[in-house]
């Protein structure tokens, strides 16, 4: 999978495709899924999930990269990116969400405002 936006940090920790986990988990800067995860993720980093990869989980992250399956709730303090080809059915909250062409997203999808100083300002009222 090819990660857009700003660096991807260093890699915590990997699962493979052959492999099943099952419970909560932590890391701190990124994790790349690519077997099947079932319980919750809680970081501050990056999480990748892999083509053949299915999360049915509570995910709380600050970058989520969905290019497989991803099922339940996905939080993401920056952005959410869902490939082409991958499935998301969950409920969504991210302040900057990507769903390329042939992705499938069904669920909610909350967008977070974005900060006042970065709002377009009104024009002044004239005087007449």
């Amino acid at each position: 999978m090819k990660v857009k936006g700003e660096g991807v940090g260093d890699l915590d920790g990997f699962l493979d495709a052959a492999s099943s986990v099952e419970g909560e988990l932590r890391f701190e800067n990124t994790f790349r899924v690519d077997g099947r995860l079932k319980g919750r993720v809680i970081s501050t980093g990056d999480l990748i999930v892999g083509r053949n990869a299915v999360v049915d989980a509570e995910i709380q992250v600050g970058r989520l990269y969905v290019s497989g399956t991803v099922r339940g709730s996905a939080r993401a303090a920056q952005r959410i990116e869902i490939a082409s080809g991958a499935r998301v059915e969950a409920d969504v909250e991210t302040p900057t969400l990507i769903v390329e062409e042939g992705a499938h997203f069904q669920g909610l999808c909350a967008m977070e405002k974005r900060p006042a100083s970065a709002e377009v300002p009104k024009p002044a009222a004239s005087a007449h």
